[in-house]
């Protein structure tokens, strides 16, 4: 530093720096080869870390150098990103605060403009996800998020075993599923994958087939139960209308305490559903159905899984539930996506949970335009989240 000017009214302090080496070199731009050779140089001012209350600027000297492989190319500073006002160890401040706090708060903190500090926040993340390793890719899920009547759905394409989203797209259709294969998997990394969780929305289905045709494919379980759920869900409607008196005081309100797993209930709550189930037996019976093909994942051998699933179906002919025989037609349809869970075993809960993390993002930044910048924020917090466990 050389010099140095406060501006009391304004609040900064702006500092002049320059190189104090006898013998200078440059590092150039393109190539990052030291260089000595140099055509020209202009000052540039950039923004660095407050010193208490104070907003700091730099003063640099910026040269142009002649490089004998690239020509003349602006020198490269280790400490401000190429055409940026700012210094990295600034953004990496603001990213921090960004990590917790909406942008439009960070930037009243620290009286920066909003689009700015997004700009920063995205330059620190993807020189973040430059530096990680990349891994084959074994297991993807494939799953969509609704976002609202205006953007409609977000589909997310998920690394199963780092547990994070690895593209994101708007809208759910072939092209898109298409369009993560051009941009994020080229063919010689497909070759690597060897199942794909994903729902029974066909559009999906075409596009793997297409690009994964010797992979897996192997379809979401929460998916197949939450059609279960709906089949349990309009039995008790029917039963509520078909019903009168004091069995719909007992059904009203009931909803959810019938959803739930009989594993996930506590005794008061079994006592209720058991009261519940004594008094109506279609009730009881879809309640039970549910119950058991919950097990179907339980099976290690695709022979066994398709022998109970069978058994399941006899159960099912002769009862008077209309629902669940719709469910039966679609367990038909998509019988060797839902066996094929005997031969790969991918861990259907690690979709639902980054899920809940994009979910989680999206509230805390209240909603992003940009999906590049959202992809960015979900790794980083489910990078942050797995190696906090870790060292728990």
């Amino acid at each position: 530093m050389y010099a140095c000017e406060a501006e009391e009214t304004t609040g900064r302090l702006w500092l002049w720096v320059r190189q104090t080496a006898r013998e200078p070199y440059y590092v150039c731009g393109g190539c990052g080869i030291s260089v000595r050779d140099v055509h020209s140089w202009t000052e540039r001012r950039i923004r660095d870390l407050p010193w208490g209350t104070w907003r700091v600027w730099l003063v640099i000297e910026v040269h142009r150098v002649r490089c004998r492989r690239c020509g003349v190319r602006t020198e490269r500073l280790p400490f401000v990103t190429r055409k940026a006002h700012s210094t990295t160890r600034l953004e990496a401040a603001v990213a921090r605060d960004c990590e917790a706090a909406p942008v439009s708060r960070v930037a009243l903190a620290w009286g920066i403009p909003p689009e700015t500090v997004r700009r920063m926040d995205k330059r620190v993340l993807r020189r973040w996800a430059a530096a990680r390793p990349r891994t084959p890719r074994r297991y993807l899920g494939v799953d969509e998020i609704y976002l609202g009547k205006r953007d409609k759905f977000l589909t997310v394409v998920s690394d199963l075993d780092t547990g994070e989203p690895i593209w994101v797209g708007l809208e759910r259709k072939r092209e898109t599923l298409d369009r993560f294969f051009a941009e994020a998997l080229p063919p010689r990394r497909r070759r690597a994958v060897r199942a794909v969780c994903v729902d029974m929305w066909e559009p999906f289905m075409q596009s793997l087939r297409a690009h994964l045709p010797h992979a897996r494919i192997v379809y979401d379980k929460f998916h197949v139960l939450r059609h279960v759920n709906d089949a349990v869900d309009e039995t008790r409607r029917a039963e509520f209308f078909r019903k009168g008196g004091a069995a719909r005081g007992l059904l009203r309100g009931k909803r959810w305490l019938l959803l739930r797993r009989w594993a996930h209930l506590e005794r008061d709550e079994r006592r209720l559903v058991k009261e519940l189930l004594a008094l109506n037996r279609r009730l009881a019976k879809a309640y039970l159905l549910k119950e058991q093909l919950a097990h179907l994942w339980d099976y290690t051998y695709e022979g066994a899984a398709r022998r109970f699933l069978t058994t399941w179906l006899r159960a099912l002919r002769w009862q008077r539930l209309p629902a669940f025989r719709k469910v039966a037609q679609l367990l038909l349809r998509h019988l060797d996506g839902i066996l094929a869970y005997c031969h790969e075993k991918v861990p259907f809960g690690t979709v639902e949970a980054i899920n809940g993390n994009i979910r989680a993002v999206l509230r805390r930044g209240r909603g992003y335009r940009d999906h590049q910048y959202l992809l960015l924020k979900v790794q980083k917090a489910t990078a942050e989240h797995r190696r906090s466990l870790r060292a728990a």
